[in-house]
């Protein structure tokens, strides 16, 4: 028995581990809030306690020397995660080095990079970042990540316009702003940050995911120019309407989860769906969406729904997989499940069930 409880433990170590690396991606930013709350919570401590001289793990971090790290001169890819690097400097041997990773170090500011103009892709995610600066001699950089960081100003970003990646999650940011000119920009990752307009995006023609999760977001607005977007993910906002989305015609995965809506509307335009997540708002009826007929998920959970005419709207959409109803009022009928089949044939899954045949 001791056996089993040694090894269960350490699968679920190796399990902890690996979910703090993932990057919190589109993903995140509070748009998978409730699935990635524990990886936040996790990292979040752990910059708390490195900014006391401390590690999550309650060793003090400690600055590594850089020459003990040996670097060869060829390589394109250099990966130096969680090594404690206190600073970055003694990169400039680098001559081909196309993807630099610095996550989860203990680096305070961007320096010392003049020399790497062969970079692509900067990975300084989980650090002690305050500034974006120093990056104007890396203008072939397509991806840069200061995901959490202490960054407070979108800036120092006047070089970069062949980047297609930002991802700044988890920072604090208050407002969007300097990216106009990122015309090649195709992903832009804001979640959990402290901003309440959606501005100055308009000129992003190529911007085909914008994830805004985790906000302080009141309005739907400034949208228009972004007619290439396809996903669009503004959970945990304090949003009250859908609404300003009639150029986004290219749109298939929409989340707007975790706000204060109270109907669904404003989506005429919006007929290349796929994905509709609009759980946990304070929605009484679905509604005004028939005409959504390539829906394949639909999450609806911790509504008001009571009705079961209202699914009659999902009914043109003959390819609907999954549906989310739970935490609704229905949801207390004793043949629940039963009655979603019957209405929606083409479901194969209800809630976090599999529909067994």
């Amino acid at each position: 028995m001791a056996e089993n409880g040694g090894e269960q433990q350490q699968q679920h170590q190796q399990q902890q581990a690996m979910e703090i690396d993932r990057r919190a991606e589109s993903e995140e930013s509070g748009d998978e809030e409730g699935r990635k709350k524990g990886t936040i919570d996790e990292l979040s401590q752990n910059i708390r306690l490195r900014g006391t001289g401390g590690s999550a793990s309650g060793e003090p971090d400690t600055p590594v020397d850089i020459d003990t790290i040996i670097l060869d001169p060829e390589a394109e890819d250099v990966d130096l995660n969680h090594c404690r690097i206190g600073k970055i400097e003694g990169f400039n041997v680098l001559k081909k080095v196309k993807v630099l990773c610095l996550r989860q170090n203990l680096i305070k500011a961007i320096e010392n990079l003049e020399h790497l103009i062969t970079l692509r892709e900067l990975d300084l995610y989980d650090n002690q970042i305050h500034q974006l600066e120093n990056l104007q001699t890396l203008k072939d950089l397509e991806i840069l990540d200061l995901s959490f960081n202490i960054v407070r100003k979108i800036e120092a970003l006047e070089s970069l316009t062949k980047l297609k990646k930002l991802f700044l999650v988890n920072n604090k940011i208050s407002k969007i702003e300097n990216i106009g000119h990122l015309d090649q920009l195709e992903m832009l990752e804001l979640g959990s940050n402290r901003i309440r307009v959606i501005e100055n995006i308009e000129n992003l023609k190529k911007l085909s995911s914008l994830f805004l999760g985790k906000n302080k977001i009141t309005k739907l607005q400034n949208l228009d120019g972004l007619t290439n977007l396809t996903v669009l993910s503004i959970q945990s906002n304090r949003l009250t309407k859908i609404e300003g989305m009639q150029s986004l015609v290219n749109l298939q995965e929409l989340y707007l989860s975790h706000n204060g809506i109270e109907v669904i509307e404003g989506l005429e335009n919006n007929k290349k769906l796929t994905t509709l997540d609009i759980a946990t708002n304070r929605i009484k009826k679905i509604e005004n969406i028939s005409h959504l007929t390539e829906l394949q998920e639909f999450w609806m959970n911790d509504n008001l729904i009571e009705h079961w005419s209202d699914l009659d709207e999902l009914k043109n959409a003959k390819g609907l997989q999954t549906v989310y109803l739970e935490g609704n009022p229905l949801q207390k009928d004793p043949h629940y499940r039963r009655k979603v089949i019957l209405s929606l044939p083409s479901v194969r899954q209800i809630d976090a069930t599999f529909i067994r045949f």
